[in-house]
C-alpha cells in the first residue's frame, strides 16, 4: 500500500512534537493515577458553557483499549459538563455509519471518531458538516472527506521504529551479528495507521533485509502480503501457521513483526504449537504493541517479549482538549500540521509520544503510573 502523508524529517518533528506537548500539558489538568481517572481538559472559551452532548464513536470492544479510549473520554466530557452518546460499532462499518447518523439526528454538538475503515465515512461526515457538527479523528485518521477538522493521535511511524528497533538491538544486528530469520506482520489495510507503523518499521528493518542480516524466508515483504484484516489475532495465527508448515520445515524463526498484542497472542499460539517455548526452542523475539493487559502479562511469562505501549489516557486528554476547544471559541493543541494527509487536505494533529516496553520497564511505566496495578499483572 502507498505510504500516505510519511514525515521526510522525523527527528525535527519530535523536537515540534516535545514542545506541543508541554503546551498542552500547561493547559490540562493532571491526570493523576488510575486508568478511570477523569480530567478537566480546559478549551479556550473562558467560562462558556458547557452543555450538550458528544457523540463518541469507538470501532471495537473486543480490543480493550478501545474500551479505555471511550471511558475516558466520557468520563472527562462529563467532568466538563457534557453527556455523551458513546458507541461502538463492532469491527461492523455500517454499524458506525448507521451510530454516527443517529448522533447527528439526535443534535449533538461535536462528534469523536475512531473509524473502523478509515475512508467509509464521506457521506455520513458531508451529514455532518452540513449541521454544523466538528469532528475530531480519534487514533485513526479519517480518509477521504474534507469533514474532519483535528485528529489526536500517537506518533504512528515511531510506534513501528520503536518495534523494529527492539528487535535489532535484542539479535545485535548493529554489532555484525546474523543472519537471522524474521517474517513480518502488518495491520488492517483499511487502518490508515497500519502503513504508518509498517513503514516506521522497515525503515529500520530494510537495510537488514537488504544486507542478509536478515532474511524473510517466507518472501513475503509487501504490506500487501503481510496485511491482517481488522487487526484479527485468529487471521495472524493462521497465517504464522502456513509460514511455519512452508517456510520452517528446516531452521528456525529468530523474530516476528507483530504490530498489536491481540496478533501476538495469536502468533505465539501458533509458534508453540510448532514446538517453539521449550529451553531446547525457545519462542522468537515477539513485538506488540497497545500493552494490553494479557500480553503484559505475557511479557512477564517470558512469551511476547516487547510492547508499545500508548496511554489511552492521554490520547482521550487531547481529544477532549480539541473538542473543548472547538465548542467554546478556543484553538485546539496541535503540534503536526504537514504530516497526515488525508486525500483531500492536511488534518492538524496532535501527536503523543509511545514507549517500548519489555520485563525490563513494565513496572515503572505501567504500575508506578498507575495504568495498572499489581494485582492486575498477578
Amino acid at each position: 500500500m502507498e505510504r500516505q502523508g510519511q514525515p521526510e524529517d522525523h527527528m525535527r518533528k519530535s523536537i515540534v512534537r516535545v514542545a506541543g506537548a508541554l503546551a498542552v500539558a500547561a493547559a490540562l489538568l493532571s491526570a493523576g493515577c488510575g486508568r478511570s481517572t477523569t480530567t478537566e481538559a480546559t478549551g479556550g472559551g473562558g467560562g462558556s458553557d458547557r452543555s450538550g452532548t458528544v457523540g463518541i464513536s469507538m470501532p471495537t470492544k473486543s480490543s480493550e483499549r478501545w474500551v479505555a479510549d471511550g471511558n475516558n473520554m466520557a468520563e472527562q466530557f462529563k467532568t466538563l459538563g457534557y453527556d455523551t452518546d458513546l458507541q461502538y460499532g463492532d469491527d461492523v462499518v455500517q454499524n458506525q455509519v448507521s451510530q454516527i447518523e443517529n448522533m447527528i439526528t439526535k443534535g449533538v454538538k461535536a462528534l469523536v471518531v475512531a473509524p473502523i475503515d478509515s475512508s467509509s465515512l464521506t457521506d455520513i461526515l458531508q451529514r455532518a458538516a452540513d449541521a454544523k457538527i466538528p469532528v475530531v479523528s480519534y487514533d485513526r485518521l479519517i480518509r477521504g472527506t474534507a469533514n474532519v477538522d483535528y485528529y489526536a493521535t500517537f506518533d504512528n511511524f515511531k510506534v513501528g521504529v520503536l518495534q523494529a528497533t527492539y528487535v535489532v538491538d535484542r539479535l545485535g544486528l548493529a554489532q555484525g551479528k546474523g543472519p537471522f530469520n524474521i517474517e513480518l506482520f502488518a495491520g488492517s489495510p483499511d487502518d490508515n495507521n497500519a502503513t504508518f507503523f509498517f513503514n516506521g518499521a522497515m525503515s529500520i528493518l530494510q537495510p537488514y533485509i537488504d544486507s542478509g542480516k536478515l532474511v524473510v524466508k517466507s518472501g513475503q515483504t509487501s504490506f500487501d502480503q503481510v496485511a491482517t484484516l481488522r487487526w484479527d489475532g485468529g487471521l495472524a495465527q493462521s497465517r504464522m501457521d502456513n509460514l511455519l508448515s512452508k517456510a520452517y520445515t528446516s531452521g528456525r524463526v529468530d523474530a516476528v513483526l507483530s504490530p498489536y498484542d491481540g496478533m501476538s497472542l495469536g502468533i505465539i499460539s501458533a509458534l508453540k504449537s510448532a514446538g517453539y517455548g521449550t529451553p531446547a526452542n525457545p519462542l522468537p523475539i515477539v513485538t506488540g504493541q497497545d500493552a494490553e493487559l494479557a500480553s503484559v502479562k505475557s511479557i512477564i511469562a517470558g512469551e511476547q517479549t516487547q510492547t508499545v505501549f500508548k496511554d489511552t489516557r492521554e490520547l482521550a486528554k487531547a481529544a477532549v482538549q480539541m473538542t473543548d476547544s472547538l465548542l467554546t471559541g478556543g484553538t485546539p493543541e496541535v503540534n503536526d500540521t504537514t504530516t497526515y494527509d488525508n486525500g483531500v487536505k492536511v488534518v492538524p494533529a496532535f501527536l503523543l509520544d509511545p514507549v517500548s516496553v519489555d520485563d525490563t520497564n513494565y513496572q515503572k511505566v505501567l504500575v508506578d503510573s498507575g495504568y495498572y496495578t499489581s494485582a492486575q499483572l498477578a
